[in-house]
């Protein structure tokens, strides 16, 4: 009887110490639940909130005048026509991101006549992704508010939408300018690219905020030894038209 008594006892109590548990759990579960429905709200909060101030710095700056001229590498026809801008808006910055090689554009802006004080080439730059991954800081540092982006169409849309999501979230206004290419284009657009691409834009249009990547890699245009680069030799886009000749100096074409 005492045996039975004391297995009896014990089986009420771990019972109620289920039950105790149970009940403890729920608890917690609901404090927890409360915490993450909070913290939801306030992160709701904080993006409507940034939302809106985004909206109204783009709307205001859809008004202003163009800052920077920003060009996305892929074909030399974009620095051949983005020379011939330079000569009529001297006053504002280019920025060449992942371009041709650094001499063929000194090359095309000397054939040009074009000012070169006032363009820089970014080479860090693998992907359209990257192009906006490293410029947006540099235009920012410039403290541009407007920017034309300069591409041709075999890069549109996919260019334009990410120019749009990246820049828009930093409060920069963008105008696409197209840039006809002739033949036909070495790249091609598939829809999972271009769905890949707008997806970690939109990612990143978030991150971008907290995190800003530095090139290591920027040159002015001003600065490119030309004479090293013909010592060394170098090729260039036949489209461009430039090149040298000579020994030790590039070939046009490739």
């Amino acid at each position: 009887m005492p045996f039975f008594n004391s297995a009896f006892f014990r089986y009420v109590m771990r019972h109620k110490f289920t039950q105790i548990s149970a009940i403890f759990s729920q608890h917690e579960l609901k404090k927890r639940w409360r915490l993450l429905q909070k913290i939801f709200r306030i992160l709701c909060l904080v993006l409507g909130c940034w939302l809106i101030v985004t909206t109204i710095t783009l709307v205001s700056a859809s008004s202003r005048p163009v800052d920077a001229v920003f060009v996305l590498g892929g074909s030399i026809r974009r620095e051949i026509y983005v020379a011939q801008q330079a000569k009529q808006y001297p006053q504002i910055p280019i920025l060449i991101s992942r371009g041709s090689l650094d001499p063929c554009i000194w090359l095309i802006f000397q054939r040009e006549s074009a000012p070169k004080q006032n363009v820089w080439l970014e080479n860090c730059a693998d992907s359209t992704f990257d192009n906006f991954y490293y410029g947006i800081p540099i235009l920012q540092r410039w403290g541009v508010h407007k920017v034309r982006l300069i591409s041709s169409p075999s890069h549109f849309p996919r260019a334009k939408w990410m120019a749009q999501i990246l820049f828009g979230a930093h409060g920069i206004w963008v105008e696409p300018e197209v840039v006809q290419e002739k033949g036909r284009p070495a790249n091609r657009e598939y829809w999972w690219k271009t769905g890949f691409d707008i997806s970690r834009s939109l990612i990143w249009a978030v991150l971008g905020q907290f995190n800003q990547p530095k090139c290591s890699s920027i040159t002015k245009l001003t600065d490119v030894d030309i004479e090293a680069w013909q010592r060394q030799g170098f090729k260039c886009e036949r489209q461009g038209g430039v090149g040298m000749k000579g020994k030790g100096a590039g070939v046009k074409g490739r």
